[in-house]
């Protein structure tokens, strides 16, 4: 990949027009594309697209509970009568905000991290900012999330918090090794030598050379945030009812394995088909940006 200057960097409808060329071309990556603007759109407008929008509340019919799909439940109630497809639109909400803000706390701090210890790559700076990094990657993401949130109150804001607390180190590593082979090319050289200010070799020249690796991260990571905040769930510490969370109505629904088998199956493929969505549109994204630096 060639080093590129932050100036240089300019968008422009042809080059959207072959970016999109590129990408279009897997029709995987398309169809993973498809199932994220779906998901977000369902999630939106879920308030007039759910058949029984007030089952995402405080509702209860025990007439109507443990009904097996048929044409006025596509998709079953659970023991309560609460409709499973309307609270599954509703559950897309918290899972998709969970994935926003989660990758709008880490990406900055891990990027700012590594940006930093890899321009001053044997420093104290370095030393300090990786070691600290290294303790928080040898420890597995859904463990040091499920610490963190049990010692938290179980709600959806403190689930975001350890999932952040879990993820940033992978974008400080990730930075950290890219900056590290870039500080020593000659546009850098060159910024140090004209006296340009450190935030401004950073931030200016550095940064730009590692955004489409970023961003293809984030599109791929966005699917294992929605799995460990729905694994949080699942053991009661993310969202909690009776507001509709995917992974509480997987575990509420496997209690009641095999004989309502609806209550649990059909939140784990929403979970499935909203993590695939997001890997394959991050596959796609990978490769027509490789394509293109290449």
């Amino acid at each position: 990949m060639g080093a590129i200057k932050g100036e240089e960097i300019k968008v422009t409808f042809h080059q959207i027009g072959h970016f999109w060329y590129k990408f279009s071309r897997k029709p995987i990556s398309v169809a993973g594309l498809f199932v994220v603007l779906t998901v977000i759109f369902l999630a939106i407008f879920a308030d007039w697209i759910a058949p029984y929008p007030d089952h995402a509340g405080p509702y209860v019919n025990l007439t109507l509970g443990a009904q097996p799909p048929s044409k006025d439940f596509i998709l079953g109630t659970d023991i309560y009568g609460r409709d499973i497809l309307s609270r599954i639109l509703f559950a897309f909400r918290p899972a998709l905000l969970t994935g926003i803000v989660v990758l709008s706390i880490v990406v900055p701090i891990g990027t700012v991290l590594g940006l930093i210890a890899g321009y001053y790559s044997g420093k104290w700076q370095d030393t300090i900012i990786m070691r600290i990094t290294d303790v928080f990657l040898g420890l597995p993401p859904l463990i040091l999330a499920l610490a963190v949130s049990a010692v938290l109150k179980p709600n959806l804001f403190n689930s975001m918090v350890a999932v952040s607390i879990a993820f940033w180190p992978w974008y400080a590593r990730m930075v950290y090794g890219m900056v590290s082979s870039l500080r020593n090319e000659y546009f850098v050289i060159y910024s140090e030598l004209m006296g340009e200010r450190k935030t401004h070799i950073l931030f200016k020249e550095i940064l730009p050379n590692c955004i489409s690796p970023i961003f293809t991260k984030m599109t791929l990571d966005f699917g294992w945030v929605v799995i460990l905040s729905a694994s949080l769930s699942f053991v009661g510490l993310g969202e909690q009812p009776p507001t509709p969370a995917l992974g509480t109505m997987v575990a509420e629904g496997s209690r009641f394995l095999p004989d309502q088998w609806w209550t649990a199956v059909f939140p784990a493929i929403a979970i499935v088909i909203m993590v695939l969505g997001f890997n394959l549109l991050g596959d796609g994204l990978r490769d027509a940006l490789t394509s293109e630096e290449s």
